[in-house]
C-alpha cells in the first residue's frame, strides 16, 4: 500500500511538472489517502501486536 502511495506521488509530481493540474491534483489526493490509510493500518497492527502479543506470551 505504501508502494502505491509512492507511485501516485510520483505521478502527481510528473503531471504537475508537465502542467496537467487536474491529473496532478487527483493523483496527489489518492497518494495522500493511501498514505494515511497505511499509517492507520500500521499503527493498528502495532498496537494489536503489543497488546495481544503480551497476552499470548503470559
Amino acid at each position: 500500500m505504501l508502494r502505491w502511495a509512492l507511485i501516485f506521488f510520483v505521478i502527481a509530481l510528473i503531471a504537475g511538472a508537465f502542467g496537467f493540474t487536474g491529473v496532478a491534483g487527483a493523483a496527489a489526493s489518492i497518494a495522500q489517502f493511501l498514505f494515511v490509510l497505511f499509517l492507520v493500518l500500521f499503527f493498528g497492527a502495532l498496537l494489536l501486536g503489543l497488546f495481544v502479543g503480551k497476552q499470548i506470551i503470559d
